[in-house]
């Protein structure tokens, strides 16, 4: 199937979503109807499960509320938002009460704001919030032990491993909970290595959604090798978008932008077990529903087959958010 067809494809697809949403839409105005049915083609039925969005403690680019309404517009399926310090997955089910048919999930992220350590009481209550919209519970982010060593930031930073290389036992209880929810377990800022550490641990405990998060970006960048043993112990990885965006000019101007020949090979490798999240909202760069589209066409100018194009960024983060199941390792 050439790109043509593609979208033809996904056009047919989203435009049947759209005229089943817009039976059951006597009561919302023809405005709103008119909206939804210039839906993109190439983003119908897109989940991004990292996006970063106000209220936030840091600039962003664009509030929760509003990117919902865009992307459901645009033909997304779901989103899921990212907080470094504050809980999102409550937010989530305000969202929903004002976007009714869409779907949007919130997430925790195990940093300095919950205390020194990984706090399982956090996690807990997280699972515990209305509407269990919360589907992922992070390792600490900015606060991780490994970002400070690299980054020379002050203090020791939350560690997720002891002195000897072992997974701390409040680690090992938010896998469980993650386990029994069903919901991702993310490795957060965790480095390679205890990524790796980590997704074996998960193993042993039967955690059936464990993400090593961005594994192309900075100082968390995986080799294939690290990428196929992390999938062969049962993980799934994450590739972001951001890095082919930021640089000289962008919100993130002190780093050096991704080649289109390095993120395309990160994407080649293990499709099955990888999904693509744009890790978008920054002020200063693009809106997140603009760097899906910029990725997505990417993908498809560079040849890559739309089956894998649609694992990664619609069928395998449906999945690790719960909107599907899947069997014998691919979508259902």
């Amino acid at each position: 199937m050439d790109r043509r067809e593609f979208i033809k494809t996904i056009g047919v697809a989203g435009g049947a979503m759209l005229v089943g949403r817009a039976a059951g839409a006597s009561v919302r105005n023809e405005a709103e109807v008119r909206r939804e049915s210039s839906a993109d083609p190439l983003l119908a039925g897109v989940c991004d499960i990292h996006i970063h969005c106000l209220p936030d403690t840091r600039a962003r680019c664009i509030d929760e509320l509003a990117l919902a309404g865009e992307a459901k517009r645009a033909g997304y399926r779901a989103l899921m938002y990212k907080s470094n310090d504050w809980s999102c997955h409550d937010r989530a089910w305000l969202i929903r009460q004002a976007l009714p048919e869409f779907e949007v999930f919130g997430s925790l992220c195990m940093n300095r704001v919950h205390g020194d350590k990984v706090n399982v009481f956090a996690a807990e209550q997280a699972l515990k919030t209305t509407g269990s919209l919360c589907r992922c519970i992070w390792m600490p982010t900015l606060s991780a032990a490994y970002q400070h060593r690299c980054d020379k930031l002050p203090g020791p930073g939350i560690p997720v491993l002891d002195d000897r290389g072992r997974v701390l036992p409040e680690v090992v209880r938010v896998m469980e909970l993650c386990a029994e929810a069903d919901i991702i377990f993310a490795s957060g800022h965790s480095s390679p290595q205890e990524s790796l550490i980590l997704v074996r641990k998960a193993k042993e405990i039967g955690v059936k959604k464990f993400v090593v998060t961005h594994v192309n970006s900075l100082i968390w960048k995986l080799t294939r090798d690290q990428i196929r043993q992390a999938v062969d112990l049962g993980a799934f990885v994450e590739y972001c978008y951001l890095p082919r965006l930021w640089g000289p000019g962008s919100g993130n101007p002190q780093f050096e932008r991704q080649s289109r020949e390095e993120f395309l090979h990160y994407a080649t490798t293990v499709p099955e077990r990888s999904f693509i999240s744009t890790d978008l909202g920054q002020q200063g760069n693009p809106n997140p529903i603009d760097g899906m589209r910029t990725c997505i066409r990417e993908l498809l100018d560079a040849g890559m087959p739309p089956r894998e194009i649609d694992r990664m960024v619609r069928h395998n983060p449906a999945y690790l958010i719960g909107l599907q199941e899947k069997t014998g390792g691919l979508e259902a």
